[in-house]
């Protein structure tokens, strides 16, 4: 299981029922990806880690909606509601999460202009994290990711990772999706198209 990782995405209190952006069902992935750590040499978890003017919030553009799109700098944004932020309780990782198998902690979304969805890079496409040049470091070439939400930061890791030419492994029932707009089917078609494995 050397160069084997299981990458874990935004399992943070926000995101499970009652946080500010919950995913339905998103805290059932708890177990199942705490049983799965044990099968990895390297665990790695990804946190959102917005500040409170974070430019991805609706609250920051008059006369916007949660879950509409806008333009950005770097092309088309969904705008959320206010989560994820940077020191809050809603930010934390969900308290049954075993984070202590963690290797690594990859924050994310905390560049005030721009969003990330990915665990490689922001949204720009462009800006990276570290996490490829530090799973090559350590000669990771197969990953395994799962989290929240399926639609959005798992599927654009997943991608990323392919195109980063590692193997990519989703778990979709240790993954839960928003599914806004039908998000869900087209990003597992996305996913399916760039190579990752659904499981």
């Amino acid at each position: 299981m050397a160069g084997k990782a299981l990458i874990v995405i935004d399992v943070q209190n926000d995101f499970c029922p009652g946080g500010a952006l919950g995913v339905a069902d998103g805290d059932a992935v708890v177990p199942a990806i705490n049983a799965l750590m044990a099968d990895f040499d390297h665990v790695i978890l990804t946190q959102d880690w917005h500040p409170a003017d974070h430019a991805s919030f609706a609250s920051q553009h008059k006369g916007k909606a949660a879950y509409e799109e806008i333009d950005m700098p770097y092309g088309p944004q969904r705008l959320w509601p206010d989560h994820c932020i940077q020191g809050s309780a809603g930010a934390e990782f969900h308290p049954e999460l075993y984070v202590s198998s963690a290797e690594l902690i990859i924050r994310k979304g905390f560049r005030r202009e721009i969003d990330s969805y990915s665990a490689f890079f922001e949204n720009d496409h462009r800006t990276p994290t570290g996490l490829a040049g530090y799973l090559r470091e350590r000669g990771i070439t197969d990953l395994t990711l799962a989290g929240l939400a399926t639609d959005f930061c798992v599927a654009f890791s997943a991608i990323d990772a392919r195109a980063q030419g590692f193997a990519a492994t989703v778990l979709l029932d240790a993954s839960r999706g928003i599914d806004v707009d039908g998000s869900l089917a087209a990003m597992i078609a996305r996913m399916r198209e760039a190579g990752v494995d659904l499981r």
